[in-house]
Parts: C-alpha cells; sequence; structure tokens
C-alpha cells in the first residue's frame, strides 16, 4: 500500500508528483528546493541562505510522514555549483548529524534557477 504525504508546511509540488510516497515503511521525499512554503518564493540569498530554507522543508514533510532526520538512510543533494559544496555541507550537516547515505552532484541547472536540491529516504517510524 502507498499513502500520499502532503503538507502545506513545504512548498506544494509544482508538477504531476506527491511530496512523498510511504511504501513498505519507507519514505521516498520528492527533492525540495529553497521554496518559502507561505510565500511561494524563492529564499533570497547564497547557498547557506538556500540550503536552509530546503533543510526546513524537507524536516516538514519528515515531520508529516512520521520520521525526522535521524530516520533519514539516504539523500541525494544537487548543486548548482559545485564550488558551494563546502558551504552547503556546513548546512547539511547541521541537519543530517546520523551521517546517512548520501550522493551529492552538481548539475548545469536546477527548478527555478535554485542553487541546491534535496530529496530523502527515511525510514518511517
Amino acid at each position: 500500500m502507498l499513502t500520499k504525504v502532503a503538507t502545506t508546511k513545504a512548498p506544494a509540488a509544482i508538477g504531476p508528483y506527491s511530496q512523498g510516497i510511504i511504501a513498505n515503511g519507507f519514505l521516498f521525499a520528492s527533492g525540495q528546493i529553497p521554496i518559502i512554503p507561505e510565500t511561494g518564493a524563492i529564499a533570497e540569498g547564497d547557498i547557506t541562505v538556500q540550503a536552509q530554507q530546503v533543510m526546513k522543508n524537507v524536516g516538514e514533510i519528515l515531520k508529516e510522514a512520521g520520521a525526522d532526520y535521524e530516520s533519514v538512510v539516504k539523500t541525494t543533494c544537487f548543486l548548482a555549483e559545485m564550488s558551494d559544496f563546502a558551504a552547503f555541507n556546513n548546512v547539511y550537516e547541521k541537519y543530517f548529524t546520523g551521517k546517512p547515505a548520501r550522493s551529492c552532484v552538481a548539475v548545469k541547472q536546477l527548478p527555478k534557477d535554485v542553487l541546491c536540491e534535496v530529496e530523502v529516504i527515511a525510514v518511517v517510524k
């Protein structure tokens, strides 16, 4: 059985997808970009500002699913510029203290020209 995860505390899906799906005890969350849920605007600022908003959005989806950052087993991180890697990690490590498995890649372009996007897979409690 698949259960859709939806919360107004994270940005609504901007396409034909769900914020997350729970299947067989795991949450598969869609990638989050630095959209401020209350306004729909992109968090203005550098990679640190945008990464913090992404982590807040990820956290709200985790919470809605009955999980938390410690429940995350895998992240996939996308950066617009690999030169932002160290600054991104400074934010990332404050949230993912359990050090889940991770992939982090630079991509040519992200939706809405943001600087980062993060998707997670987590165990649901």
